[in-house]
């Protein structure tokens, strides 16, 4: 395991509880977190990634964005296979890089966008034939994680990833809004993606609402699917051909996302298989989620002048 912050140490206690999985080492560059984890876990406290080069088959990598091209690839061209937290790089080319590694070595290359693995998410991809319209809502209150990244980053580009996922091809337009309101980088975004075939997503995405919210609307032809990912349930509402409306609930069975990503590393591990959320689907969220910060500069500057301009 790399990386003994918040989110490591969720990834640990994953790792800890699975009967597949044996943790051979915990890597973190604060002594203190490093040396706590280890108690608390039961395993060696390490103070460098090196170190597991021929002590672990594969690793998780939870650390800043920024490192995980170098983190990631060495321990790629060490030999193991690994699941790196998203968004998979901090840049197209790094991940692209990463990518390279994996397949240069022939090693599996997992990236952590833990909404696919949410039931009601999973639920949803066996009921979605045609979708037209998505309107998308991720809101948290602040709190002092991941402020390295926007929240386009942090928190839209898991529903960017589910979208691509159902729609099957990348957008055709861009638009895109954002504001510094705590940080000195985008906490508040909306972005607008149109797809090929007329396919429009929505997607609005806070880390300083006052209220969590976690909801996804679907519309496609005679239905309207909505789900919960706090819940983990859903409910379709169709209409049949004498116009009459049925709901029913979308059949999904609560689980622990972080779990079911995790054994299905493992599985991807011993099968030798493709991991659900490879490193090409993650670095195409990561390209879009960048075209929307791109989206956000240019429309804050045309805000800029025409407050200049008053």
């Amino acid at each position: 395991m790399i990386g003994a912050g918040a989110f490591g140490r969720h990834h640990l206690r994953v790792i800890g509880e699975s009967a597949r999985a044996e943790l051979v080492g915990v890597v973190d560059l604060d002594a203190g977190r490093r040396a706590q984890a280890a108690r608390d876990f039961g395993c060696p406290a390490l103070e460098d990634w090196h170190e597991l080069a021929g002590k672990a088959d594969a690793a998780v990598v939870a650390v800043p964005t920024i490192a995980h091209a170098e983190v990631g690839r060495g321990l790629l061209e060490a030999g193991l296979d690994i699941l790196v937290e998203k968004p998979i790089a901090a840049s197209g080319t790094e991940a692209r890089l990463l990518i390279e590694a994996a397949a240069a070595n022939g090693r599996l290359l997992q990236v952590g966008h833990l909404e696919r693995f949410n039931p009601a998410v999973m639920a949803l991809e066996r009921v979605c034939r045609l979708p037209l319209f998505f309107e998308i809502h991720r809101l948290s209150p602040f709190t002092p994680r991941s402020l390295d990244v926007d929240v386009v980053l942090d928190l839209m580009i898991h529903d960017v990833d589910i979208v691509l996922a159902l729609v099957g091809q990348p957008p055709e337009e861009i638009r895109a809004a954002g504001l510094n309101v705590l940080t000195d980088k985008v906490d508040i975004a909306n972005a607008r993606l149109a797809f090929p075939g007329g396919c429009v997503a929505n997607f609005t995405a806070s880390r300083v609402s006052t209220e969590r919210v976690r909801k996804l609307r679907l519309f496609q032809p005679h239905e309207y699917i909505s789900i919960d990912y706090g819940r983990q349930d859903g409910v379709i509402c169709s209409i049949g051909p004498s116009r009459e409306i049925a709901f029913q609930p979308l059949a999904a069975e609560k689980s622990e996302p972080l779990k079911l990503q995790f054994e299905a590393f493992l599985d991807a591990i011993h099968m030798r298989r493709r991991p659900r959320v490879d490193g090409e689907a993650a670095t195409a969220a990561l390209e879009v989620a960048l075209a929307i910060l791109d989206r956000i500069k240019v429309h804050a500057r045309v805000v800029e002048a025409a407050i200049a301009a008053l």
